[in-house]
This record gives C-alpha cells, sequence and structure tokens, in this order.
C-alpha cells in the first residue's frame, strides 16, 4: 500500500481539495474532538457527498495522518533561535505544548501512531540540526531526542487530559477539588501520609506550573551526561 503523500491528487472542483477535507476535519476536530471526525461527518461539513471524498482520500486512517501532518505545519511557522542547543530544543518543545493546547486532540493521534508525514519530520530534523555542534553520533543523538520528546508527550498528555476533563465531566476543577476536600482531609488527618498532607494542605501545583522546570531538569541530566563522556 503506498502512502497517502505519494498518491497523485486528482483534480475535482476546487471547492473540494484534499487541502480543504483537511482543513475542514481539522476545524470538526478543534470543536467537537477527533471522535466527530469521520468521512461521512466531514463531507457533510463541506456540503459534499461522503463517496465523492474518497476519491482524494481512501479512507479514514489516511485522514488522521493528513490532519496531523497539517497541524504540523504549525511547528515550522517560527525558526527556532540559533545558537545553544539546550535553548533550541526548550524552544521546539513549547512551541510543541502550544500546539497541543490549540489542537488538543493530537495527543490521541500521537497514541495511535499515525503514519509520520513530511511536516512532521521537517520538524525533527530542526532538533537534529540543534545538536550538530556537540559532535555525537546518530544513535546517541536520537536517544537524547527521545528523552526530550517522552518528556513533552507525557506532559502534554497529562495536562491535555486535565484541560479536558470540566467539559467532559461538567464538573470545573475547583468543583472537583471542594468534591474530593472532606475525603482526602479525612485520609490525612489519621496521620498514614505525612509527606502527602503539606502538600494537600498548600495544594500541589497544576501541570501548567511545571513544564518548563521539568524540562530543564530532562537537559540538565542529558548535559550532565553527555559531559562524562
Amino acid at each position: 500500500m503506498s502512502s497517502v503523500w505519494s498518491r497523485p491528487v486528482p483534480e475535482r472542483r476546487p471547492a473540494l481539495t484534499r487541502e480543504a477535507i483537511v482543513a475542514a476535519a481539522v476545524t470538526l476536530a478543534d470543536a467537537e474532538g477527533l471522535a466527530a471526525v469521520s468521512i461521512r461527518r466531514v463531507a457533510a461539513e463541506l456540503g459534499a457527498r461522503a463517496m465523492s471524498l474518497y476519491t482524494h482520500i481512501e479512507r479514514k486512517e489516511d485522514l488522521l495522518a493528513l490532519m496531523l501532518d497539517e497541524i504540523s505545519r504549525e511547528l515550522l511557522a517560527e525558526e527556532p533561535p540559533p545558537g545553544d542547543w539546550r535553548e533550541t530544543l526548550l524552544a521546539l518543545a513549547r512551541s510543541e505544548r502550544e500546539l497541543v493546547r490549540r489542537h488538543p486532540w493530537r495527543v490521541e493521534l500521537i497514541s495511535q501512531r499515525v503514519a509520520v508525514g513530511p511536516n512532521a519530520l521537517r520538524h525533527v530534523e530542526r532538533k537534529l540540526a540543534a545538536l550538530d555542534g556537540l559532535g555525537l553520533d546518530r544513535a546517541t543523538a536520537w536517544q537524547v531526542l527521545a528523552a526530550v520528546a517522552d518528556y513533552v508527550t507525557g506532559f502534554v498528555i497529562r495536562e491535555a487530559a486535565e484541560r479536558a476533563a470540566p467539559r467532559r465531566d461538567g464538573v470545573s476543577d475547583a468543583e472537583r477539588a471542594a468534591l474530593a476536600e472532606p475525603y482526602l482531609r479525612e485520609l490525612v488527618g489519621r496521620g498514614e501520609f505525612p509527606r502527602l498532607a503539606p502538600l494537600i494542605e498548600a495544594g500541589t501545583p497544576g501541570a501548567g506550573d511545571s513544564f518548563e522546570r521539568g524540562l530543564r531538569w530532562v537537559l540538565d541530566g542529558i548535559e550532565g551526561d553527555l559531559a562524562g563522556r
């Protein structure tokens, strides 16, 4: 089976192009979530018949791959800062976090391991370029990127889940905390959790408070390991 990006795009009326289909699917996912996206629903949004979309996109999996790569284009909008590899990776990680904030369904597609497209590869190429001056072999450079990517991916998944919960459950974070507070105070009041008790009393920091610090810890560890080689 050939890649969706290598297949010829048939000519059709201007309103129904592959680009228009993908744009409509992205808009739909942003508004209603990934579960709302189907060939039939996207066709309805475009005022077209579902069968007409299949002349541009053979299956839903291809549409999801094209959607992921389309939003990956946003990661290429600005050039990363030149110079220090740490600051470059930090800037690129920030852009990945902001991308998920705009398109939270990206985390679902990552977990589904949809096909990687050219824009995503260009973003990876940028990250590899940031390491050029370190003299790393290819395997080590890839391990560095994997360590940073694992942190960023784990963080944005947690943050996206926290942001989605109020809309999904119909309960705000403040309301959820108020409901849980009596039970938590009862538990810590028994003295069984002496280390958790101060955190619960003071309030644990949210995901948004720790991204930069956690990533710098990861980069500190990488830098220390490379210096010891």
